[in-house]
């Protein structure tokens, strides 16, 4: 029998990846540009053309290699995607107040 171990919510965190909450948003950003460019039918190259990116680039990012691709970028592509990007800054919770905040992405 082997040793199982309760995840943190954050695989990225769990493996000790510099950066996690920074990773785990843009896997949640690149898993839906993968789900549109799947839903609106596009091949690579043609979402890759959409994007303005090379199609090799764009298939690394949907393979979750985007080390190299900023947030910045991918909030762009959603955008030329045809969505909406609304980004939103919550108030610190009292218990919070002196704590780091913590990003998330919500897809509506």
């Amino acid at each position: 029998m082997s040793d199982v171990e309760r995840g943190g919510g954050n695989v990225y965190a769990d493996l000790g990846v510099a950066d996690a909450a920074g990773m785990a948003v843009k896997a949640s950003l690149a898993a839906k540009i993968g789900e549109i460019i799947k839903h609106q039918h596009l091949t690579q190259s043609g979402a890759a053309a959409i994007l303005g990116m090379p199609q090799p680039r764009l298939s690394e990012m949907l393979r979750g290699r985007f080390r190299g691709i900023s947030e910045a970028k991918m909030l762009e592509c959603l955008n030329r995607l045809g969505r909406d990007i609304r980004i939103v800054v919550g108030k610190p919770s009292r218990s919070r107040a002196t704590a780091t905040g913590r990003t998330s992405v919500v897809f509506l």
